[in-house]
């Protein structure tokens, strides 16, 4: 199998899978933390070298206060199984978003989580937090706008390469493969900039129930598709 470069994925569902048993959304979330752990060692064994999945927006703010409570302590507690998966799958870590709104000891795990495994060889995977494609957008855009001011560029040789060196995502290959779980066709401000000519694959899965038989089927089916960039095919 001609596994894709890098694959993105919207994990959606958690709130739903919950529902469907019974249970509080929160165990629908922690549910997808699992998910999420099997999904690193399962593309990390397939060859993919980037697993960039959505963490939490930053559109999730507006959720219950209980609910984005419970979320940063389940944020807390991965972060710690998350340093041992990566160590055991030479797996580097990333993260994406603005990090400054989260409370002090969550930073210092974010930074230690990327510090610890920078030096790993294998899948690097990245989490997108306090992430919203447009606030990346415009957080680039204020950085470019103080080097202009400050002169270290002039504005005459911005061109979309130079830009995405400002990105979060800066020294990354574009995702080749977006993957939207629980059968949702929307984007929901992910990766705006970097998905423009990605693959597009969506599943009824809900994300707690997705497993390696479902990541298959979506790299089989992105393997079926003639790659076009602009109109053009890949290779022609």
């Amino acid at each position: 199998m001609a596994v894709p470069q890098h694959v993105a994925i919207i994990l959606d569902g958690n709130g739903r899978w919950a529902k469907k048993r019974g249970l509080p959304r929160s165990l629908g979330h922690k549910e997808g933390c699992v998910t999420v752990e099997k999904t690193v060692e399962i593309a990390a064994r397939m060859g993919i070298r980037y697993l960039t999945v959505y963490g939490f927006s930053t559109e999730n703010w507006k959720r219950s206060a209980d609910e984005v409570g419970a979320l940063m302590q389940l944020f807390r507690y991965y972060m710690v199984r998350l340093l041992k998966i990566a160590k055991e799958n030479d797996v580097r870590v990333k993260m994406i978003g603005d990090k400054t709104r989260f409370d002090g000891d969550i930073i210092a795990g974010i930074d230690r989580l990327v510090e610890e495994t920078k030096d790993n060889r294998g899948l690097t995977f990245v989490i997108a937090v306090n992430y919203g494609g447009r606030d990346e957008i415009v957080r680039a855009l204020r950085r470019v706008a103080a080097d202009c001011r400050d002169g270290k560029i002039d504005p005459a040789d911005i061109d979309d390469g130079m830009f995405e060196g400002y990105l979060d995502t800066a020294g990354m290959p574009d995702p080749d493969l977006l993957i939207r779980t629980s059968g949702e066709l929307r984007l929901s401000n992910y990766l705006l900039w970097q998905l423009a000519y990605t693959e597009i694959y969506v599943t009824d899965c809900l994300w707690p129930d997705f497993d390696e038989a479902e990541l298959k089927k979506a790299v089989e089916a992105y393997e079926k598709r003639e790659r076009r960039f602009g109109g053009v095919a890949d290779g022609k």
